[in-house]
C-alpha cells in the first residue's frame, strides 16, 4: 500500500468511502466542507451523490437523523474535526435517543499524534468522546478496511433498536491507494441489516389474553410505530380490535386524527381510566409521565396491567411492571395479534368506546368554537387555523415544528393524516431540529414542507434559510412571533437591559429568507397568512412568513411548566 495518486489500476480511500456508500444504496450526505474532507465532498458529488452542505454541522446531523427516520436507511453526517464532529455529536446523541439511524462520519487527526498529545491541528481522540453518546463507534485506519467498516456501521444503526453511530477516519485514510479490484473486492453490501425479529406465540397469547379481558383498553402509538413502515399491519389491529388509540406527537398520521377511534382530543382521561394499556413504539418516559403519577391516576391506577411492544427486551419494566411483553418488531408483532384477534373477537364495551366520544365531540366543539375566534393580533390558534387548514387541503406535506407553545399548541389544533409526515423536538425535547429536519423532508420526499417555528426556537437554526434557499428547496418556514421566549412582556425589574426571555421587538424574520433569494411574506392576520402559505405550497419556493402573534399569548415553559422551577409568584 502506498500514498501515491491513484491510476487507473488503483483507488484510494476516498472512492472507497464513496463506493461502498453507493453499494449500500445511500445517495446523499448531509455536512459541512473542511479540512480534512473538503475533496471528498468534492469527490461524493462528481460520483453522483447529492452532497447537501449546511452552515452548521449539527443542523447537518439533524438533517441526516431525520432522513434516517424517514427512509429507515441510516442518514450520513459528514463533518470536519474535532469542533465540527463535536457540532454533529449532539445531533447523533439525539438521534440515539429517539432511535433514529445514522451515521456520523468525521475526519480526525491521526492516531500517532492524538496518542502522545503532540498538538495535532484540532487534535482530539473523537471516537473515545462518542463512544458512551452513541449506539456503536469505529475507527478505520487502513484503506482496505473501509468497506467492513462502512457495513458495520450500517448494521450498527439499522439493526435492533435503530440509533447514531459514529465512524472515525483519520486524514491520512483519504490518500492511501490499493489495487482497485482488491478495493472493490473489499467493499460490503449489507444484506438485511434490520431482520424481522418474530414474537413468541407464547408471548402473543399473553397479550391477547390481557386485551379480552379488559374493559377498558387503550393503545398508545409512538413514533416506533410511524418508524416500522407497518401502517397496514396498525390499522387492521385498531379496526378489527375497536381499541381506542392515543397517537404520540411523531405517531399522528399513521392513521388519520380525524379517525372514529382516535383518543388523542381526550387524551387525559383516556389516561386516567384505562385497564389495560398497550404500547406500540412508545416508551413509558417522561412523554408519558412514566407510566403513573397523576397522569395515571383514576379507578384503575392500582390495577393497571400494561404491554408493550418493542424491539429491546431490556425496555421492559423500565418505570412499572409489564404485564405482557412482545419483544420483536413492530410489523412483526402486530401482525401476529391481528391472526389472533380471530372472527369471534369482542370489541371493548360501548360504555368505554361511548364515554371517549361524547368527552372527545364535547373537547373538539369546544376547539372548533375557539378557532372560529378571530383575535387582533393574531395568537396561536387563530394562526393555526390556517395551518390546520392548508394541511387538510395538502395531506403529503410534512410538518416540522418545535418552540414551546408553538409546539404544544400546533400538536392539538393540525390534524395530520398520512404516516410520518410530522417531525417535531422528539424524546429530548430539544429546540434547533427545525431546519435541519425540514431541509432533510424536502431532500428525501421532494414533498412540500411546512417548518411551524416559535420564534426562540427558529434562531437555533435559522441561517439554514440560505441552505434551503440555496438548493431552491419547497419548505415554507412559519416564524411565530410573540417578541420573546414564551412571550414577549417580561421586564426587567432594575431597568437597563431587556429581560432575558425578550427578544427585538416586532423583529422582520422574513427579511433574512429575502436576502437569500426567496420570499418573504409578513403576515399581520390569518388572511395573510392563508395567503402566503397557499403561494408557498403552490410555488414550491423557498419562503418565510413571519407570523405576527399576540405577545402576550403563552405560557411560562407551555405544557411542561412544572418541569420549570419557579419562585414562588407575588400575589
Amino acid at each position: 500500500m502506498t500514498n501515491d495518486t491513484p491510476s487507473e489500476d488503483t483507488t484510494d480511500g476516498f472512492h472507497l468511502l464513496i463506493d461502498a456508500l453507493k453499494l449500500n444504496g445511500i445517495d446523499t450526505i448531509f455536512g459541512l466542507p473542511g479540512i480534512p474532507i473538503t475533496d471528498l465532498t468534492r469527490m461524493a458529488q462528481a460520483e453522483g451523490m447529492r452532497m447537501i452542505s449546511f452552515r452548521h454541522e449539527q443542523h447537518a446531523g439533524n438533517a441526516a437523523a431525520a432522513a434516517g427516520f424517514l427512509t429507515q436507511k441510516p442518514g450520513i453526517c459528514l463533518t470536519v474535526s474535532a469542533p465540527g464532529f463535536l457540532n454533529g455529536l449532539t445531533a447523533l446523541t439525539n438521534a440515539t435517543t429517539n432511535c433514529f439511524p445514522m451515521i456520523l462520519i468525521s475526519g480526525s487527526s491521526e492516531r500517532e499524534i492524538v496518542d502522545l498529545q503532540q498538538g495535532d491541528y484540532e487534535e482530539m481522540d473523537q471516537l473515545a468522546i462518542a463512544k458512551p453518546l452513541c449506539k456503536a463507534a469505529f475507527r478505520v485506519l487502513h484503506a482496505q478496511d473501509i468497506g467492513i467498516g462502512i457495513a458495520r456501521a450500517i448494521r450498527s444503526a439499522l439493526s435492533g433498536r435503530p440509533g447514531g453511530v459514529y465512524l472515525d477516519l483519520p486524514a491520512k485514510l483519504f490518500a492511501q491507494t490499493m489495487d482497485a479490484a482488491a478495493g472493490k473486492r473489499s467493499l460490503v453490501k449489507v444484506v438485511d441489516p434490520a431482520p424481522r425479529q418474530i414474537p413468541a406465540p407464547d408471548a402473543v397469547q399473553r397479550a391477547l389474553d390481557l386485551l379480552k379481558g379488559a374493559k377498558r383498553p387503550l393503545i398508545v402509538l409512538g413514533k416506533g410505530a410511524a418508524y416500522a413502515q407497518a401502517d397496514a399491519e396498525i390499522r387492521a389491529l385498531i379496526e378489527k380490535s375497536g381499541i381506542p388509540y392515543l397517537p404520540m406527537s411523531m405517531a399522528k398520521g399513521v392513521l388519520p386524527d380525524t379517525h372514529a377511534q382516535s383518543a388523542a382530543a381526550t387524551r387525559s382521561y383516556v389516561l386516567a381510566e384505562a385497564d389495560v394499556v398497550m404500547l406500540v413504539g412508545a416508551r413509558l418516559n417522561w412523554l408519558l409521565s412514566h407510566g403513573k403519577g397523576k397522569t395515571w391516576g383514576g379507578a384503575n391506577a392500582d390495577t393497571r396491567q400494561f404491554i408493550q411492544i418493542d424491539i429491546s427486551p431490556t425496555e421492559m419494566d423500565s418505570n412499572v411492571p409489564i404485564a405482557a411483553p412482545l419483544v420483536g418488531d413492530i410489523g412483526s408483532c402486530v401482525s401476529a395479534l391481528v391472526a389472533g384477534l380471530g372472527a369471534n373477537w369482542a370489541k371493548p364495551p360501548t360504555d368505554w368506546t361511548n364515554a371517549i366520544t361524547e368527552r372527545k365531540d364535547k373537547n373538539l366543539a369546544k376547539m372548533a368554537a375557539t378557532l372560529a375566534l378571530n383575535p387582533v393580533p393574531m395568537n396561536f390558534h387563530s394562526a393555526l387555523n390556517v395551518i390546520r387548514n392548508a394541511v387538510k387541503a395538502r395531506p403529503d406535506a410534512i410538518v416540522v415544528n418545535e418552540g414551546a407553545n408553538t409546539l404544544d399548541f400546533t400538536r392539538s389544533i393540525v390534524d395530520m393524516y398520512e404516516p410520518r409526515k410530522r417531525l417535531d423536538v422528539g424524546t429530548w425535547g430539544i429546540m434547533g431540529i427545525g431546519m435541519g429536519f425540514a431541509v432533510a423532508a424536502a431532500v428525501t420526499t421532494g414533498k412540500p414542507v411546512i417548518a411551524i417555528e416559535g420564534d426562540s426556537a427558529f434562531g437555533f437554526s435559522g441561517m439554514e434559510v440560505e441552505t434551503i434557499c440555496r438548493y431552491n428547496l419547497p419548505v415554507c418556514v412559519i416564524v411565530f412571533n410573540n417578541n420573546g421566549v414564551y412571550k414577549g412582556t417580561d421586564v426587567n425589574p432594575r431597568g437597563g437591559d431587556v429581560a432575558p426571555t425578550v427578544f427585538v421587538k416586532n423583529a422582520r424574520y422574513e427579511m433574512m429568507m429575502q436576502a437569500f433569494g426567496g420570499v418573504g411574506v409578513l403576515a399581520k392576520t390569518p388572511e395573510d397568512l392563508a395567503k402566503a402559505l397557499d403561494e408557498a405550497i403552490a410555488s414550491g419556493k423557498p419562503t418565510l412568513i413571519n407570523a405576527m402573534i399576540d405577545e402576550t399569548a403563552g405560557t411560562e415553559s407551555g405544557r411542561i411548566t412544572s418541569l420549570n422551577p419557579q419562585t414562588a409568584k407575588k400575589k
